[in-house]
């Protein structure tokens, strides 16, 4: 069982890099947005105005964590700002079918939240506890944490979870349709492929595994 997480040694800083797959090379896009700098950049969402939501988990130590939020970058590396703070772990991001809502998964504590977007980069905020924040949708109780997520066609958001080990799905309500088990505790990540959309490939990180499963309905073509 490999447990994730942590500082590596020899860690520097965070970044977003463009990576070419026929040619090999990597080119950095940003380390920072504006003196905000980048500490561990972990899910990634691409919209239709040429730019791309992505989450800062941050990095932790024994007794210390990062405050981290969700930022929104240009894909020609020209912008890159902080849309979203504080949040505690922000991990997983996704879109609505109608490209309108932005959501993002908390790790511990398990909480998806729900940001309406009023325009390419900008969400709408309103007074929370933590100041300025979203609409609640859902959590999920007991020993459990939230990881990345995808969207539905239909429009339910799918969350892969640590501890209670599977993918959370719930409608943009809030209802729970299921949970779909895993036999991994760190289960981390959701994409889907195949015909339709139909097929589930699902990270599993504590066995260091990538499974592939039927998915009941069909997923949400991402943007190209």
């Amino acid at each position: 069982m490999r447990l994730p997480h942590g500082t590596p040694e020899g860690y520097r800083s965070g970044s977003i890099q463009r990576v070419d797959i026929a040619a090999g090379t990597v080119e950095q896009l940003y380390a920072s947005a504006g003196e905000v700098p980048l500490k561990g950049p972990n899910d990634i969402v691409f919209d239709s105005h040429g730019g791309f939501w992505f989450t800062d988990n941050g990095k932790g130590t024994t007794r210390q964590r990062s405050v981290t939020g969700v930022f929104y970058a240009k894909m020609d590396g020209s912008s890159c700002r902080e849309v979203i703070f504080p949040l505690d772990n922000p991990n997983g991001v996704g879109l609505s079918p109608d490209g309108r809502t932005l959501y993002v998964s908390e790790t511990p504590p398990a909480r998806l939240w729900a940001f309406d977007i009023v325009a390419p980069g900008e969400v709408a905020l309103t007074p929370g506890l933590r100041g300025m924040s979203g609409r609640f949708v859902h959590a999920t109780a007991g020993v459990a944490a939230y990881d990345s997520l995808a969207v539905e066609a239909g429009g339910n958001i799918c969350v892969a979870t640590i501890g209670h080990a599977g993918i959370t799905v719930v409608t943009p309500d809030g209802e729970l349709v299921e949970h779909v088990p895993t036999d991994d505790p760190f289960t981390t990540n959701i994409a889907f492929g195949g015909p339709e959309l139909r097929m589930a490939y699902v990270t599993l990180g504590g066995t260091g595994r990538l499974v592939r499963r039927p998915w009941p309905r069909p997923g949400l073509a991402l943007v190209a």
